[in-house]
């Protein structure tokens, strides 16, 4: 206990350190305060409402789908969209990188290249708003609100059935959604430049922990309920909690070090003379879940299509058959995530993972795998062992994206069981792991640097 308290002060004592962090939190609680700033013309108090009801028949999909906003998107907050335009626009782009040799060039650019790649995802960004901030509106004004026992005067503040006012209440609305979006756009390049982490991540992790303690709250309250063997249940569940954790941990941080030889040279009167009698062994390290969580990402955003549509096909049967897939906890739901989470893995391995270039890399530098013949040998072989342990990375984010569902067979309630799993999960994980490490590379440079000071006669104080 001491030495956790001893590292918070050291923390607090890294004049830098302590400055990123403040500047992180500033930002999150302006993204966590415009979360509940409702759209222009809404009662939030009705919204609220009503939104809470239209969940409580969802059976959770819509769940997954605020819990990336923190709740703005059932608030219908000027943050409802959240920053989930602008994932969508980089995935599109990072497809389109295959595709589109122009794309291609820039990426090997350097630089300069991420900046116009950089440039075109946020143009795209602000297309996907003008497409789905008019969506998210028509589901309040037509499809959601009048099949609700809630009257218009209790959800709006203006009267949206007479032309003027809806007319007004759209381009407000459209604006005012993507205006939002970009905001957060904003706030997590400023996070990412003047803070610790990455802010993106943060922006969406801030969300999903925002809906942890009324989860958690109401989990303990629904097992205190139970007369017998209610807190020994509640005492497993949270064991099983830690350990599905810890489990995700495991497979973010699994890694498979393929041993590489490097030629090392020395200079000698001016001139490079190759030393091939001394080699410095180094390593290239391939995670087992090198997609991360993004394969849930797309598998979710494909099973999103049929909530989004179900409510504009008039046909009997597919709309029956869209009503399948809306049920996170059904069986149809989760054996195709099962499918799509393992398909997603092997797809976005094999495009963020450019072996070829990885071996020619190696070959330029001097560098080569023991046994392994440089070039097209070398990357054959690291796509071989890439598929070998791709495989069992994708079954276990398989299992994982599925875990919600399991566990909430198992007794466990809806809000609490959304997080033994899936996308909210593995990004919390994944985001603490990230700031963590950034945490422990500010400390150690902090204690080299005072041991340097130290050694020169003054204090390693004096410098905060």
């Amino acid at each position: 206990m001491n030495s956790f308290f001893k590292t918070f002060h050291n923390i607090w004592n890294v004049k830098e350190l302590r400055k990123k962090i403040i500047t992180t939190l500033s930002f999150l609680l302006v993204y966590r305060f415009g979360a509940y700033i409702p759209i222009p013309g809404i009662n939030p108090l009705g919204i609220s409402d009503f939104m809470d009801k239209l969940h409580a028949g969802s059976k959770g999909l819509m769940q997954i789908l605020s819990s990336f906003t923190g709740g703005a998107f059932n608030r219908a907050s000027i943050l409802a969209l959240g920053i989930m335009p602008y994932i969508s626009a980089s995935i599109i782009i990072q497809l389109m990188c295959i595709i589109i040799p122009h794309l291609q060039k820039l990426q090997r650019d350097g630089e300069s290249g991420r900046k116009q790649i950089s440039f075109i995802t946020r143009w795209l960004t602000v297309v996907i708003c003008l497409i789905q901030a008019p969506i998210y509106l028509v589901s309040l004004t037509q499809q959601f609100i009048p099949f609700s026992s809630i009257s218009y005067s209790t959800v709006y503040l203006i009267d949206i059935n007479t032309f003027y006012g809806k007319s007004l209440f759209w381009i407000i609305g459209v604006m005012v959604l993507t205006s939002g979006t970009l905001f957060t756009m904003w706030l997590g390049d400023k996070i990412t430049d003047q803070g610790i982490g990455n802010g993106i991540s943060l922006i969406i992790m801030s969300g999903i922990i925002a809906r942890f303690p009324d989860a958690i709250t109401k989990e303990i309250f629904n097992k205190l309920g139970i007369k017998n063997g209610g807190l020994i249940i509640l005492f497993f569940e949270f064991l099983l909690w830690l350990l599905v954790i810890l489990f995700s941990i495991l497979i973010i941080q699994s890694v498979r070090k393929i041993p590489v030889q490097y030629v090392s040279h020395y200079k000698s009167l001016g001139l490079v003379i190759p030393k091939f009698s001394h080699k410095k062994h180094q390593y290239i390290p391939l995670k087992m879940t090198a997609a991360g969580v993004m394969p849930i990402i797309f598998s979710q955003a494909i099973m999103l299509f049929p909530l989004t549509f179900s409510n504009y096909v008039k046909n009997i049967k597919i709309k029956n058959f869209f009503h399948c897939f809306q049920d996170i906890y059904g069986l149809w739901y989760n054996m195709t995530i099962f499918i799509f989470v393992i398909i997603f893995t092997f797809f976005y391995t094999a495009i963020t993972i450019p072996v070829n270039q990885i071996a020619d890399d190696l070959k330029r530098s001097g560098g080569h795998i023991p046994s392994i013949k440089p070039g097209k040998e070398t990357a054959e072989y690291i796509d071989y062992i890439l598929s070998k342990i791709t495989f069992p990375g994708s079954i276990l984010l398989a299992i994982i994206a599925i875990l919600p569902s399991i566990v909430f067979r198992i007794g466990i309630t809806q809000n609490f069981s959304l997080f033994y799993g899936g996308t909210s999960l593995l990004i919390v994980v994944g985001v603490i792991l990230d700031i963590l490490q950034q945490v422990n590379i500010h400390l150690l440079n902090y204690h080299y640097d005072g041991l340097m000071m130290k050694k020169n006669g003054r204090s390693r104080y004096t410098k905060l």
